[in-house]
């Protein structure tokens, strides 16, 4: 897109955003309100980074016959609490990453971050607060504490996740076809927004 085209907001949120009456995406996350232009990410988030996790050339069929398409899965994120995961499909790579990275900015998630280690307890955000895990088709990611110094002790894939959510130090056990990058790529995904789903004493 040009960056000389000015944004024209087409929802509430949008507006909230560009009139600078919403600042941080932590006031759209904690009224729970909907993200659907990725200007609004754009904006709040600008030194968003991006990594392509995998790129596969997929075959459908039409009534034309056979059409071949480029499909990627892009992880972003500001290495600093926030995370997304996107793919996107179309017959030029460049063209399915620059979707994949759209759709990924529209589906970032808040992650909580703390220090749950019972070898460490700095108080740091640098791991997770406690275990989480989180499932997709076969495969299931459980991320547990680290203490400080450890590192990534992940795949590749669920690296590249976790180092863009701003994770620097956590176990992970994973289980099932971990070959599948989208699959193991959206259960480290799940299992970062399930830090969230549990209810500390601090969100009371």
């Amino acid at each position: 897109m040009s960056q000389s085209i000015e944004w024209v907001p087409r929802t509430k949120v949008g507006r909230l955003v560009k009139e600078g009456k919403i600042t941080s995406l932590d006031e759209i996350f904690a009224m729970n309100l909907p993200i659907k232009e990725v200007e609004i990410i754009d904006t709040l988030l600008p030194d968003i980074k991006h990594e392509v996790l995998s790129v596969n050339l997929v075959q459908r069929q039409t009534d034309a016959g056979e059409v071949s398409q480029f499909r990627v899965v892009v992880v972003v994120g500001n290495e600093d609490g926030y995370v997304g995961l996107g793919t996107g499909k179309a017959r030029q790579v460049r063209q399915a990453i620059e979707k994949a990275i759209v759709n990924a900015k529209l589906n970032i998630i808040p992650v909580r971050r703390g220090c749950g280690s019972w070898e460490c307890f700095c108080g740091e955000p640098h791991s997770l607060p406690f275990k989480v895990v989180g499932k997709s088709g076969s495969v299931i990611a459980e991320l547990l504490p680290a203490p400080k110094g450890v590192g990534l002790v992940a795949g590749d894939i669920a690296k590249a996740v976790l180092r863009l959510a701003g994770i620097k130090d956590v176990w992970t056990r994973v289980r099932g076809e971990t070959r599948t990058s989208l699959n193991f790529a959206s259960a480290v995904f799940n299992a970062l927004r399930n830090t969230y789903a549990i209810k500390v004493s601090t969100d009371w």
